[in-house]
């Protein structure tokens, strides 16, 4: 397994555990705002408006103010809420993300866990996030946070599974769980990656069909598994206020979409990891070298994230029904399609 130059310096123990962590919550927290800033200046764009513009230069400092304002607003408990729990969910949903950050491979030089079964323990800590929004709408006690709470929980859970197949699609092309080694196999030129069929023969090429359906499908997914639009009915303002965080203010509310932003950025780097190369430069050994590789595996995922705000602010929500045909009647079919033809590709070749 790789070691980053944290354990290279300090050793594996708690105090190279301590950096890795204070290393991802800073990223988490720069990355969040920098998010924040390209959502307000592409909505902007796309709708013929200026957008942020006159609290510092261009707006840029605007989602810094914005903090600064939900840190001093009143933080309230409605009072037939259960408050242990109110008070829980926000942390619950943040954790789950942030146990994400865990085994995300930045590059050889940064890789926080390089656990064997990072695929699936990044698949298994996401439903803590599941977890805090159901608590978080019951504990409210209130009808729409209830509401809200109920259609994360059925949107969640049924997309979960495209989103499996998709994983275990990748597994089997490259016949581990290990994120690191997912990455290593692309190595190369960006035709060697998993997008285009892997990297293997000639006889590769028949997969790039199948590999691009599993990339669509992992895709429509993850905006679903995130409550991006138009899949953000557990929050639609226009029907029920704002779903599971209507009783919400204050730092809680904020970090409801902080958790929101962070998990765009893992399911992201989980497109970055098994389609695109992962830290891999798209030239070969060009630009390849080991201090670069974190710049290209995030600007990688944020080029995806820069595609979900686009497709938020030209989309309309789809309904209840329209969601649940998307993904059983759907994505589920396809995606089996793709998994038993890369089944068989691995069994012959």
């Amino acid at each position: 397994m790789e070691q980053n130059f944290i354990y290279q310096l300090v050793g594996n123990n708690v105090v190279g555990w301590a950096i890795s962590a204070a290393i991802i919550i800073g990223f988490i927290t720069v990355y969040a705002l920098a998010a924040i800033l390209a959502e307000l200046k592409i909505s902007a764009w796309m709708q013929r408006r200026v957008g942020p513009w006159r609290n510092t230069y261009h707006g840029i400092g605007q989602p810094l103010i914005e903090v600064i304002k939900l840190l001093q607003k009143e933080d309230t408990t409605p009072d037939r809420a259960d408050k242990i729990l109110y008070n829980l969910a926000p942390f619950i949903v943040f954790m789950g993300t942030l146990m994400a950050f865990a085994v995300l491979p930045f590059g050889k030089i940064f890789i926080p866990s390089d656990i064997n079964l990072g695929l699936f323990y990044c698949f298994a800590v996401s439903a803590f996030g599941i977890v805090g929004i159901i608590l978080g709408g019951w504990a409210s006690h209130n009808k729409y946070s209830m509401l809200g709470a109920m259609r994360a929980a059925a949107q969640m859970v049924s997309y979960e599974i495209p989103i499996s197949i998709c994983l275990l699609s990748i597994a089997v092309m490259t016949n581990s769980l290990n994120m690191s080694v997912i990455v290593n196999v692309q190595n190369g030129w960006f035709w060697n990656w998993n997008i285009f069929g892997g990297s293997g023969g000639i006889e590769t090429l028949i997969l790039i069909p199948f590999t691009l359906a599993l990339f669509v499908i992992y895709f429509i997914a993850s905006l679903a598994e995130t409550n991006r639009t138009p899949f953000d009915l557990p929050e639609g303002e226009s029907e029920i206020v704002a779903g599971y965080g209507t009783e919400y203010s204050g730092m809680k509310y904020a970090m409801f979409y902080l958790a929101e932003y962070a998990n765009m950025f893992v399911v992201s780097a989980l497109v970055t990891i098994m389609f695109l190369g992962g830290w891999n430069s798209p030239f070969g050994g060009f630009l390849n070298y080991d201090w670069l590789q974190p710049f290209w595996f995030i600007g990688k995922a944020m080029s995806i994230i820069v595609l979900q705000i686009i497709i938020r602010w030209t989309l309309p929500r789809l309904r209840v029904d329209q969601l649940m045909h998307t993904t059983w009647k759907v994505l589920v079919p396809f995606g089996l399609i793709c998994f038993f033809a890369v089944a068989l590709y691995s069994m012959f070749w």
